[in-house]
């Protein structure tokens, strides 16, 4: 729940705020608790009053109306309203440097589904996330920070209006990857496909010795990756399966893919 008033952001769940007060605990302006979860945020709550911000112990019912869930799991943390920069070619040459990992969401509508894809990406060690900016793309809204069980913290977020012009230029130095049901590669070719992609990248690549930074590019899940996306991607993978049900779940499907970045 954003409050317009105040520009703030409602995050809560347990593990959500845990994770928010112990990495980025400077971006708390209030707390609200229940007095059963006070002895855990007993170091959040200093950090709050050493900065002359205010923390409430307050029931489930004041706890539902500030953040518009039943869900809080007895606390709630108010942001600033979080905004999303641009990408830069500074971002572009990092993630190509370091070898990082990180997905592309072009058409990403529902922010539940944001949440479970910024879990599985912060558990399998992805270090970015790109949307595009779109008015009815998922944001970071107070259900996606919940579903995201405190992921959102170890995960840089950017946007970016042309996803084709994007993913054409993040082909010349990244391993750009779509997920498309119909792709002749897949999910078991992966390992090869990045071999073959790293021997052409390697030439460009600043520090060799590490694999290239590679893109995960998730498309809808109604209509999969449009085709001017498509057409600027190193590779096309698919997940196979009986066949029974057409496809998996958005989030379902990149936790397979990071999961097999990860060990791969």
């Amino acid at each position: 729940m954003r409050n317009k008033l105040t520009k703030e952001l409602a995050v809560c769940g347990f593990n959500t705020v845990s994770a928010l007060g112990e990495v980025h605990p400077e971006t708390i302006n209030r707390l609200f608790l229940r007095e059963d979860r006070f002895p855990v945020f007993t170091k959040v709550c200093k950090n709050l009053a050493q900065r002359k911000r205010p923390y409430k112990v307050c029931d489930n019912e004041e706890l539902e109306r500030i953040c518009k869930t039943t869900h809080h799991q007895g606390v709630v943390a108010m942001i600033e309203a979080p905004e999303i920069p641009p990408i830069t070619r500074e971002d572009l040459d990092y993630w190509a440097r370091e070898g990082k990992t990180g997905l592309v969401l072009p058409s990403l509508g529902n922010d539940h589904n944001l949440g479970a894809l910024v879990r599985s990406a912060a558990f399998f060690d992805a270090h970015f996330i790109v949307l595009s900016g779109a008015p009815d793309e998922a944001s970071l809204s107070t259900s996606a920070y919940r579903v995201a069980e405190g992921g959102m913290e170890h995960l840089v977020f950017r946007n970016v209006q042309d996803i084709p012009g994007f993913l054409k230029a993040a082909s010349q130095v990244l391993i750009t990857i779509g997920a498309e049901l119909r792709a002749r590669q897949r999910l078991q070719d992966l390992d090869a496909i990045i071999q073959d992609r790293t021997l052409r990248l390697r030439s460009s690549r600043t520090n060799p010795g590490l694999r290239p930074g590679i893109v995960l590019v998730m498309g809808n899940e109604e209509t999969g990756l449009p085709p001017e996306v498509r057409d600027h991607c190193s590779a096309l993978v698919r997940i196979s399966g009986t066949g029974a049900i057409e496809s998996l779940n958005v989030a379902q499907a990149a936790t397979l893919f990071l999961h097999a970045l990860y060990t791969g």
